[in-house]
């Protein structure tokens, strides 16, 4: 296998292999490969081969004591074969070993029956012998002065291609996998797979190789454990509907088991090296970067040929066609451009119909996303479809989003500091170790066993407790190269089942949120797309330890971890009070509540007949339109100053009131 960097003039017309991404297929063309021409003179014809796939009419006549020059085709001898033309560009990891240059790329001609055994956006081995040709040629220009350039350009001629994308164009629907891995990486994964830590209830141990894939994704960032795990099962996966028992897909019905994450937070949390993290770790992986991403960049784009005819290329999407694409400043993408997201991460295509062009596209992706609020600092008094000015329906379709707020921690702040400056005082130092056994890493062994001492052995111990002790005992995280075979063997050969005990918990777990249990009106806006996603992130719980079927445990994991979310996601001032009616899926935070408040606000002035409100009057307000304790008075006010509703003047005595606009 040669890298496309060294595919150079030293390997002219030699045989190789290189792989890349398929980021460009020609429509099928045909070419002559032989026709009779008739001799203008004695009326002999004879067959003619053109080689390389140049029109070279003969230059003389064979026949003996003749040797006419004039001659005229026999279109009906004519015999075809199918050409195409294919552009390969260099994989992600390919690319990334020489920064700050544009990914390489080579154009494949193929023939005979590789013709259309590839689309747009396959990953593909292609083995063939290189080429040169004359670049005015290759440009589409002739005559004369064409061939007086001296400048030329490789390509491959190909006789073998591997389309390594499963259900591909040109392959078995059933398709053999591509995955292969040696006796070694089995055996490491099996390891890895059987781990145990010998501690606490059996549930704590058998969910130890999750907490210690947890553990291994970005170590560098200290805590947020419920968001690397979020990022985990998003990397892993649910089940595809083939394998899970449902067959009604060509019936209308489309499941997807892939799994969206959205991290919104104050900046310099950590998001964009958790992303960078995940890319690493996962064998398929496109990271851009929202501020320089487009609709066509994201889906396809339509390109016309020098010939005139039209052609399609891939943007990110459907190259990380089963995979994971990586989005960074998500929040700096423009509204229209996010739009091109909807149909992907729903549906798992991208449909065009341009230029008398209509076509699907698969984009079988996960998306990670990762978004800073559009002020700065997130604001707990609105929705996140506020604090990113994103629409709602966009918003939906994530099936975690997590919230990072830069709070003043004590004992957070000197993890973090101790961690950064053990980073930097590294330097070459041990890397990370294979081995997880009992205690590895571990300072004191007693207090190790302590931590599970309130935990009988039929007791689920919460991931709240888990990850951050297996954080703390494993000082050395698993090494990445590790942690990618074990994800890219879960995705291609785990495919788990739900059971009865696993179901029962998510139906339990989203029937309290559709009906809470004081028989209230406050209960949380969620819907079945919430419950797919509860399906969707148990099977990829049950996949991070190789089970074959989903069990209870994996059930209370998600169930813990959306709980979180869901918490997060509603959560509306510092002091933690909960509003329940604004939705995670977006919506407006408090409108109702604002609407209310400015309608009393002006009762009690007109009452008064006196334009001036002081705290006393807003208190009164916030009562009177029965805000609750959901939002305080002053953050109300606040928010009707921002609208320029109101404004703030000092009395004579120094005491401040508010007056509207």
């Amino acid at each position: 296998l040669v890298r496309m960097i060294d595919v150079k003039t030293n390997l002219a017309y030699k045989f190789i292999t290189v792989k890349g991404h398929v980021t460009k297929a020609r429509p099928k063309r045909l070419r002559v490969v032989t026709a009779d021409f008739q001799c203008g003179k004695c009326g002999e014809a004879f067959p003619h081969r053109f080689r390389d796939g140049r029109y070279v009419p003969p230059d003389r006549c064979p026949t003996p004591k003749c040797r006419s020059r004039n001659f005229t085709l026999c279109r009906s001898t004519a015999r075809y074969i199918d050409v195409q033309q294919i552009r390969l560009q260099e994989t992600q990891d390919e690319s990334t070993i020489d920064a700050g240059r544009t990914p390489r790329q080579i154009d494949v001609e193929v023939t005979h029956e590789l013709v259309d055994s590839c689309n747009t956006g396959d990953v593909v081995h292609v083995a063939g012998i290189v080429r040169a040709v004359n670049s005015a040629v290759a440009a589409g220009r002739g005559g004369k002065r064409a061939q007086e350039t001296a400048t030329y350009k490789l390509y491959i001629t190909a006789n073998t291609i591997v389309n390594t994308s499963n259900n591909g164009a040109g392959g078995d629907e059933d398709g053999v996998s591509s995955m292969s891995f040696s006796s070694d990486q089995l055996a490491r994964i099996v390891q890895l797979a059987h781990a145990d830590h010998m501690y606490g209830p059996m549930s704590a141990r058998m969910a130890f190789p999750f907490d210690l894939l947890v553990r291994s994704v970005c170590p560098s960032i200290i805590g947020h454990d419920m968001v690397k795990a979020g990022i985990l099962l998003g990397l892993l996966g649910g089940t595809p509907p083939i394998t899970s028992g449902v067959q009604n897909t060509s019936a209308g019905m489309t499941i997807r088991s892939n799994i969206h994450i959205l991290v919104v937070g104050d900046p310099g949390m950590g998001k964009s090296q958790m992303l960078l993290a995940a890319a690493q770790v996962v064998t398929r992986s496109v990271y851009v970067g929202g501020n320089t991403a487009s609709t066509t960049g994201l889906t396809v784009s339509m390109t016309k040929e020098s010939s005139g005819e039209v052609g399609i290329e891939a943007g990110a999407l459907v190259l990380a066609d089963q995979g994971v694409c990586l989005i960074d400043e998500f929040d700096k993408m423009e509204r229209n451009h996010q739009d091109g997201l909807l149909e992907a991460m729903e549906q798992q295509q991208v449909s065009i119909a341009k230029a008398g062009v209509v076509a699907s596209l698969p984009a079988r992706c996960s998306v990670i996303a990762a978004a800073n609020p559009k002020h700065g600092s997130y604001n707990l008094g609105k929705t996140v479809a506020e604090n990113l000015s994103m629409a709602s329906p966009l918003l939906s379709r994530f099936d975690l989003v997590f919230i990072l707020l830069d709070q003043a921690d004590a004992n957070q702040d000197q993890r973090v500091s101790s961690n950064i400056m053990s980073l930097y005082r590294q330097q070459g130092g041990a890397g990370a170790s294979n081995s997880f056994a009992r205690g590895n890493g571990t300072d004191n062994g007693a207090h190790t066993a302590r931590d599970f001492e309130q935990y009988s052995e039929n007791d689920r111990v919460p991931m709240m407790t888990r990850l951050p002790w297996v954080a703390e005992t494993q000082k050395q995280p698993l090494p990445a190269d590790l942690v990618k075979d074990y994800i890219a063997y879960a995705r291609e050969y785990c495919h788990p089942k739900m059971t009865g005990a696993a179901a029962e918990v998510l139906k339990q777990y989203f029937m309290e949120l559709r009906y809470p249990t004081n028989h209230n009106k406050d209960n949380v806006p969620i819907t079945t797309r919430q419950l797919e996603a509860l399906i969707r992130l148990s099977q990829a719980r049950a996949k991070a330890c190789l089970r074959d079927f989903v069990l209870k445990e994996d059930a209370e994991d998600v169930v813990e971890l959306m709980r979180e979310s869901v918490r997060q996601v509603h959560v509306t001032n510092s002091a933690g009070h909960i509003d329940k009616s604004r939705g995670g899926a977006g919506g407006t935070s408090n409108r109702k509540a604002k609407k209310a408040f400015e309608a009393e606000l002006r009762n009690i002035a007109s009452m008064k007949r006196d334009d001036r409100l002081y705290m006393e009057d807003v208190y009164n307000a916030s009562r009177a339109a029965n805000v609750g304790y959901a939002v305080k008075s002053e953050d109300l006010i606040e928010g009707l100053r921002d609208m320029n509703v109101v404004m703030r003047k000092i009395d004579g005595n120094g005491n401040k009131y508010y007056k509207f606009n």
